[in-house]
């Protein structure tokens, strides 16, 4: 009876410890798997987690097979969030092109190429589209990173930014006209054609306040069908804006290897610039956040109002209140930081998704293809190369930063408000929104009175 219970007893000890050994190896298996998936969270394509990511794939993939896909504002941004990432991922790994703005140009051009192709799904295609033209999300996202810069910014940058930029862009314009029609002349081209219908158009901003106001003058002139006549420029506003994003990323390269040239966002050198500080984010509350981002939909919905009584575009008119307000100190610091949070947030996770949709919507691939002859990419080339160059040296001279300066004159060339987000997230310059939209609203509206003015005189 001894040894059986003392044989129990032992057996009873070896099942306690081999229960314990279980039970410890459980624990460390649960905790390397936990470990392992916090790992595999922390990996991100742009600002989604792996396994969201992959999450979200697959359930697009199941409601487009289904054919039930919506424009619901939560698919919508699920959809353009791992589209415009997965853009921008590719973009970021391809040799030679990650270093001229890869990025951004997979994700305008890609789309814009798969839509041209069919090869994305019409369900898809519509989707996106239905809800780009109803929200007209774009403006939101313009307004929010306008107004969040602006109010983030030094008042003596501001008021020095704004009135010397006009010096380069002035200068830029008029250098980048003549040799750009020099060029076209030089290729065969007649100067009347490559001046009116290549040259004025890049500079012109863009394609609603730029090519389509400027194509009604031309048809009014030469009574001729604005149609055809919009076709015909369009294609070199569309690979104007692709070399301005080239030039702005390797602008941006510029600045990173000859750091005097560049200000790292800021025109001016202004020591106490609150954009060059880093943030404080314990300090900015979500109230202050929330506030910051209605004061940019009420400055925006003022702009609309205004151009609905003057004709001033809202953009425009939104940036001029916005600079007002910041000048006559009515902004609380406060508000000031809630301010730059709404614009960061606004330039780090909805710039790649909005490419995306810009590339579905907005860009044509075939416009993009009918301006792939020697002397219209070679024109197009040497005139925005020419705009930027002049912008950089100019702006030295005049105590501008130069990457910066060469940047805005870059805007010059953009397709519109569109084109100036391609082109300062290429140069991961967002907070010069305010400039470059001087620079393509105002200076495509001198353009575009200059060439009508001149064209009637000549016909």
């Amino acid at each position: 009876m001894n040894n059986s219970s003392a044989d129990s007893s032992v057996l009873t000890h070896k099942k306690w410890r081999y229960f314990l050994l279980r039970n410890q190896i459980g624990k460390l298996s649960f905790l390397f798997k936990c470990v392992h998936w916090q790992r595999l969270t922390n990996r991100r394509i742009g600002i989604i987690p792996l396994p969201a990511y992959f999450m979200i794939l697959a359930c697009l993939g199941t409601l487009l097979t289904s054919k039930k896909i919506s424009g619901d504002i939560s698919i919508m941004i699920a959809l353009l969030a791992a589209c415009g990432f997965t853009c921008a991922e590719i973009g970021a790994r391809i040799p030679g092109l990650k270093q001229i703005g890869g990025p951004v140009i997979v994700s305008i051009f890609l789309p814009a190429y798969l839509v041209h192709c069919k090869f994305l799904p019409a369900e898809l295609v519509g989707s996106i589209s239905d809800f780009w033209h109803s929200t007209k999300f774009v403006y939101l996202f313009s307004a929010c990173v306008i107004v969040g810069s602006i109010l983030s910014m030094d008042r003596q940058a501001l008021i020095i930014g704004i009135v010397k930029i006009f010096i380069p862009l002035g200068a830029g314009s008029v250098i980048a006209a003549t040799v750009g029609t020099l060029t076209g002349m030089a290729f065969g081209l007649s100067a009347h054609y490559t001046f009116f219908y290549i040259v004025i158009p890049i500079m012109a901003g863009g394609i609603g306040e730029g090519a389509i106001p400027l194509t009604l003058a031309y048809g009014e002139i030469l009574n001729a069908p604005q149609d055809q006549i919009f076709a015909q420029v369009v294609p070199a506003i569309v690979l104007g804006n692709l070399v301005a994003i080239i030039c702005a990323s390797v602008l941006n390269q510029l600045g990173k290897r000859y750091s005097r040239y560049s200000g790292e966002g800021r025109l001016y050198d202004v020591e106490d610039d609150v954009l060059a500080k880093p943030i404080n984010t314990s300090s900015v509350k979500v109230e202050h956040i929330a506030v910051a981002g209605m004061a940019a939909i009420a400055f925006y919905i003022v702009g609309i109002v205004v151009h609905k009584l003057i004709g001033l575009p809202a953009p425009v008119a939104m940036l001029f209140l916005v600079v007002l307000v910041k000048l006559i100190y009515t902004i609380s610091p406060k508000l000031e930081k809630g301010a730059r949070t709404v614009y960061r947030f606004f330039s780090i996770a909805v710039t790649y998704p909005l490419l995306f949709a810009i590339g579905i919507t907005t860009t044509s691939w075939a416009d993009l293809m009918a301006a792939f002859n020697l002397a219209n990419i070679v024109t197009i080339v040497v005139t925005v190369f020419t705009l930027t160059t002049v912008g950089f040296f100019v702006g030295k001279w005049i105590g501008l930063y130069p990457i910066e300066s060469a940047l805005i004159n870059t805007c010059h060339s953009g397709m519109g408000g569109v084109g100036d987000i391609a082109i300062l997230t290429s140069a991961h310059r967002l907070e010069l929104m305010p400039f470059a939209q001087i620079a393509t609203r105002l200076g495509g509206a001198l353009t575009i009175t200059v060439a009508i003015l001149l064209l009637g005189a000549i016909t």
